[in-house]
């Protein structure tokens, strides 16, 4: 009996099995001729399948300087788009000058004659911008899964949890940036930290922690959304009216009823109570807040944040297996 063989191959030998074939069609072997049995490959193809991490889990070490690469890739990003600079810089120096100029003289409290807005403005300017800078998380997010740029991660041999441990922590430092440009500009309008120096600083981990959690929130929205676009609208719409429904630009005493309910419960309110305490800005004379979360706005605040981790930090992890395994 006669066998037929390929040029440049021993006859009767799988040309997949000397390297001759494709890596992907492992398994599968020309016949050895009339009547005779396949050849089938037995050797498992190395190369992962298209959005599956490699085999083997990275161990603590290797997340953490997975995590810090991504984070470093991330803040690259924020210092070379314009657009980024602009909202971290620009808009917390122009919120600052525009209410403390513009609106500063028009609010008062009869309770306190000579009340000082700028003192009782900068933490709200504080809490509102820290949360805004929190929506970068999930804008970015939303552009590295439109982009394809997620699948491309998940293709090299790095830890699963980098790249969301890698977006929160990027946004910390940018919130960092963003709280000292703010306190100079306060300086600037007038504002003074008038509590102990280890208050103020609590007063800033307080507000920084915050918006870590908050990011969260944010990340697991850019995951669902897919698109910038829709993210930027859809956040928008929400964050507006809890950083203005607070007591961060007046105070909740001088809201109408259900606007004033609202407030006093609002965690946004607590975070900037917190902060104007620990800063020592509460004026001599203001009202005595009337609800729990502001008589005990550093405990509210934090029992808000430990929550919003508790459930968004699994929940943005299970999406993003779902979201970049499409």
């Amino acid at each position: 009996m006669s066998t037929t063989s390929t040029p440049g191959t021993t006859p009767g030998t799988n040309p997949e099995a000397n390297g001759a074939g494709s890596a992907g069609a492992a398994g599968v072997a020309d016949s050895a001729g009339p009547g005779g049995a396949a050849t089938v490959d037995a050797t498992p193809s190395a190369a992962p399948l298209r959005g599956q991490a490699p085999a083997g889990a990275p161990g603590p070490l290797q997340a953490l300087g997975d995590g810090w690469t991504v984070a470093r890739r991330n803040l690259i990003r924020i210092k070379r788009v314009p657009d980024l600079l602009v909202g971290s810089v620009v808009s917390p120096i122009m919120f600052v000058l525009l209410f403390a100029y513009v609106f500063g003289g028009s609010i008062g409290i009869e309770e306190v004659p000579d009340f000082d807005y700028s003192n009782f403005l900068i933490a709200g300017i504080f809490a509102q911008t820290v949360i805004f800078g929190a929506t970068i998380t999930g804008s970015a997010m939303a552009q590295d899964l439109k982009s394809g740029l997620i699948d491309r991660f998940r293709s090299l041999p790095m830890a699963p949890s980098a790249v969301l441990v890698g977006r929160t922590t990027a946004d910390i430092v940018n919130n960092v940036i963003t709280v000292v440009i703010m306190s100079l500009t306060g300086l600037v309008v007038g504002w003074r930290i008038q509590g102990s120096a280890l208050d103020a600083v609590l007063g800033y981990l307080l507000l920084l922690f915050f918006a870590y959690c908050i990011s969260w929130v944010m990340l697991l929205v850019g995951l669902l959304v897919r698109s910038p676009e829709v993210f930027n609208n859809a956040v928008f719409i929400v964050i507006f009216p809890l950083t203005f429904i607070a007591n961060t630009f007046v105070p909740s005493e001088n809201l109408p009823g259900p606007l004033r309910v609202f407030a006093e419960w609002n965690p946004v309110s607590a975070v900037t109570q917190a902060a104007r305490e620990l800063f020592g800005n509460i004026p001599p004379g203001f009202p005595e807040p009337t609800t729990w979360p502001l008589q005990n706005p550093v405990v509210y605040t934090v029992g808000w944040g430990v929550v919003l981790l508790a459930v968004f930090v699994p929940l943005t992890a299970w999406q993003y297996q779902r979201a970049a395994a499409r």
